[in-house]
C-alpha cells in the first residue's frame, strides 16, 4: 500500500486515518461479540411462558408464513396470543386461526385456536393495533411479534432469563433470514449479511454498555406496566416528525427512545436459543424496506443524539455508533470518489487498472472478513459479495437521499397501512 501512495503520500494520509478509524470500530465490535455471552434461564424462573407471557401480534396481510409462525409461538407455551387486525380482515385471520386445529394443539392438548384472541382496529395502523394490544393484555411481560417471525422453542426462556433483572424493561433478540422459496434469492441474501452485521454490533453493544439503538420490532418483549401507562400510549400514537407528519412506521424505535428516557434497562440475547426466522422482500421492494428503515433510523437517532440526549450518559457506546452510522456513507464515498481523482486527475507511477484493481480487491476482502460468520453458516453465499459491495456504495446513496425525505412517512411495501393517513394528509 506505501507503494501505491508514494507520488502523493501527504494527500492519502486523511484517508488513511478514515480507513483506520474505520476498521479500528469494527475490530472493537468484533471483539465484544466474541466475549459477549447471553443470559441463560433460569432453573427456577419469576416468570414463565404459561403464566406472565402474553403475545400480541398486529398484521393486516398475514401471508402463508402465518401458519408456520403461529405453530412455533404456540411451541412457546406463551398463556395468550392476541391477533389485531383491521376489521375488513377478520374473517380471513379468523379461518388462518382455525385452519391451525387441523395441525397442531397446545402443549396441554386444547385446540391450538383456543390460545387465540382476535381483535380488530377500524383501519390499518400498527401503533393503533399495538396499543389495542396492550390494552388486552393481562400478564406482566408483552411480546410483540410481527406475523412471519418464526421462534425456535426455547425463544419465551431466554427472553424471560433477561426479566429475571429487575431493571430490565425491554429485550430483543438475533434474527437470521427464512427464504420464502426453495432457494434464497440476491435480495435474501442482501439481507442476511446485513442481519448478520446486525447481530454482531447488536451483541457487541450488549456487551460493552449495555443499550441497543433498536429493540426490533419482529420479536421485542417488554413489561406490560410499562406499555400500560397512558402517557405512553397517547405519545406512542401522537408521534410526530416535526410536529407535523404522523409516524406509523419505526414503532421499535420509539419503544426503545421510550425505555432509555424513562430508566429502564434493555437487554439483546445474541444466541441461537432466541434467534428468530424472518421473510424478507424477495424482490426489488426490498429496497423499499431499506428506505424505510434508514428514514426511522435517522429520526430516531436525531431525537436520541440532539432532541432526548438520554442516550450519551446511559449508553456512551451506543450514542458513538449512532454518529458513525451518520458520518457512514461520507467516510465509505471518500474511497471510490479519491481512486477516481487520482486516475483522472494525478500523475501516478502506476496505470489505472492497477490502482482500481487494487482498491477494489481491499475492498472484497475486507467484506469477506466482516462476513465470516455468515460465511461459517452459509459459504455458497460467497457469490453475492461483489454485489454486496455494489449494494453498500448504493445505500450509501440511499442514506444520503433519505436523510433528504425524512417527511415521507409511508411504509413504501405496506400502502394499505397508512393510505388514509396519506388521503387525510396526516402524512
Amino acid at each position: 500500500m506505501l507503494y501505491l501512495t508514494a507520488d502523493f503520500f501527504p494527500i492519502f494520509v486523511p484517508l488513511g486515518v478514515i480507513g483506520f478509524y474505520r476498521y479500528l470500530v469494527f475490530v472493537i465490535k468484533l471483539l465484544a461479540w466474541m466475549v459477549y455471552r447471553p443470559i441463560q434461564p433460569s432453573d427456577e424462573p419469576t416468570y414463565t411462558p404459561k403464566q406472565d407471557v402474553t403475545i400480541v401480534v398486529p398484521t393486516i396481510d398475514a401471508g402463508a408464513e402465518f401458519l408456520e409462525a403461529a405453530t412455533s409461538w404456540l411451541a412457546c407455551d406463551p398463556k395468550r396470543i392476541v391477533i389485531v387486525t383491521e376489521a375488513c380482515m377478520k374473517d380471513t385471520i379468523q379461518a388462518q386461526i382455525q385452519s391451525l386445529n387441523r395441525v397442531v394443539t397446545t402443549i396441554d392438548g386444547q385446540p391450538a385456536s383456543a390460545l387465540f384472541d382476535l381483535f380488530t382496529v377500524p383501519k390499518a395502523s400498527k401503533r393503533e393495533q399495538m396499543v389495542q394490544g396492550i390494552q388486552q393484555t393481562d400478564t406482566d411481560i408483552l411480546v410483540f411479534a410481527d406475523d412471519d417471525a418464526i421462534w425456535p422453542p426455547t425463544m419465551l426462556a431466554y427472553i424471560l432469563a433477561s426479566f429475571e433483572d429487575a431493571s430490565v424493561g425491554g429485550v430483543g433478540t438475533s434474527q437470521t433470514v427464512r427464504s420464502v422459496g426453495k432457494r434464497r434469492t440476491i435480495w435474501e441474501i442482501l439481507a442476511g449479511f446485513r442481519l448478520t452485521i446486525r447481530n454482531i454490533e447488536v451483541a457487541a453493544s450488549a456487551h460493552i454498555d449495555d443499550g441497543v439503538c433498536c429493540i426490533s420490532g419482529r420479536t421485542a418483549a417488554y413489561r406490560t406496566v410499562i406499555l400500560k401507562d397512558p402517557g405512553f400510549q397517547h405519545a406512542f400514537t401522537n408521534d410526530y416528525w416535526r410536529k407535523k407528519y404522523l409516524l406509523n412506521s419505526g414503532d421499535d424505535k420509539f419503544l426503545t427512545r421510550w425505555m432509555v428516557s424513562h430508566g429502564w434497562s434493555t437487554h439483546m440475547q445474541v444466541c441461537k436459543g432466541a434467534e428468530l426466522q424472518s421473510t424478507f422482500k424477495d424482490n426489488w421492494r426490498f429496497m423499499k424496506q431499506i428506505l424505510r428503515w434508514t428514514r426511522n433510523t435517522w429520526r430516531s437517532d436525531f431525537r436520541s443524539l440532539c432532541t432526548e440526549r438520554y442516550i450519551w450518559r446511559r449508553h456512551p457506546f451506543v450514542a458513538f455508533t449512532m454518529v458513525d452510522k451518520a458520518l457512514n456513507p461520507f467516510t465509505l464515498l471518500s474511497g471510490p470518489i479519491s481512486v477516481i481523482v487520482l486516475c483522472l486527475l494525478m500523475k501516478f507511477h502506476l496505470p489505472a487498472w492497477n490502482i482500481v484493481a487494487s482498491y477494489i480487491v481491499w475492498l472484497l476482502g475486507t467484506r469477506f472478513i466482516k462476513l465470516l460468520p455468515h460465511f461459517y453458516s452459509r459459504p455458497w453465499d460467497i457469490w453475492a459479495l461483489p454485489i454486496y459491495l455494489i449494494f453498500n456504495f448504493y445505500f450509501a446513496f440511499m442514506k444520503l437521499y433519505a436523510a433528504l425525505t425524512l417527511h415521507k412517512t409511508d411504509w413504501g411495501t405496506r400502502k394499505q397501512a397508512t393510505e388514509d393517513d396519506i388521503h387525510g394528509d396526516c402524512c
